[in-house]
């Protein structure tokens, strides 16, 4: 197929449906495509609003090519900063979990960083959940079905290194003003976190210190006006707590470590 031919025409189209990077994407689906004609299907797609994710296939994270599918939440850039963390954090042959784990990006960077980890991911939406056996099955990962904890292992009790649980932390009442590709192609139950945002955090703040190994650590994204809260839930969870900015990729995180000798901090 003749790409340079028709990448002109396929960033004109992308362009008038308000594409704000036509060109880049316009070689990414040019690429994708092996005819004209589905070249023309895929550019319908995105020009209808669907995710360039979701018309691809797949998406970058981290410098890995992640499986997403219809259904399952699109992980976002500023998401590398937290699997960034979790990976400095994971000592060697340490044990990592993936809460709410969507897709498994979070989950596959972090053991692409620190091979030999053992991990577990776990989502309560079962279409993420088999998008994440594919993405996990490269690394060995283990990805369970089920609402938070209840998901997981009992043998994982009090054994995790590194617990990673971005859960979702859009207030209920701001879910509507989210872009449409967001919340017309993505999961509510990946977006609504709640009145404040912070309902899932503060049930895994609470119950995350009996899963940590004696100085494990827990990461969570939030936004930055829920920080000072999302801080003070992990700390009423018995663990020490912190933030963590990336100014650049507009991301903070909250982080816990539970204390070293096995016993919660208060």
């Amino acid at each position: 197929m003749h790409t340079d031919r028709l990448l002109p025409s396929v960033v004109s189209r992308l362009r008038a449906a308000g594409c704000v990077f036509a060109e880049d994407e316009a070689r990414l689906l040019t690429a994708a495509a092996r005819t004209p004609d589905e070249l023309d299907a895929l550019v319908s797609r995105r020009s209808s609003g669907v995710p360039l994710e979701l018309v691809l296939g797949w998406a970058e994270f981290c410098g890995l090519r992640i499986t997403v599918e219809p259904g399952v939440f699109v992980p976002r850039r500023r998401s590398e900063f937290l699997a960034e963390q979790a990976a400095a954090l994971c000592p060697p042959g340490g044990t990592v979990v993936d809460l709410c784990c969507g897709s498994g990006a979070l989950g596959a960077a972090v053991a692409a960083r620190a091979p030999g980890v053992t991990l577990h991911a776990a989502d309560l939406d079962p279409v993420a959940v088999a998008c994440a056996r594919r993405n996990l099955a490269r690394c060995g990962g283990l990805v369970h079905h089920g609402d938070l904890f209840a998901a997981l292992p009992a043998e994982l009790r009090g054994r995790v290194d590194v617990l990673i649980a971005n859960v979702p932390y859009v207030p209920s009442a701001d879910v509507p003003l989210l872009p449409p590709e967001a919340r017309e192609h993505e999961p509510l139950l990946a977006l609504d976190g709640g009145s404040d945002g912070l309902a899932v955090l503060r049930r895994v703040a609470a119950a995350a210190a009996a899963w940590l190994a004696p100085g494990g650590h827990l990461l969570s994204e939030t936004g930055e006006h829920q920080a000072e809260a999302a801080r003070a839930a992990f700390a009423s969870g018995g663990l020490s707590a912190s933030l963590a900015r990336d100014p650049e990729r507009y991301a903070t995180l909250v982080l816990g470590s539970a204390a070293a000798s096995g016993r919660a901090k208060t």
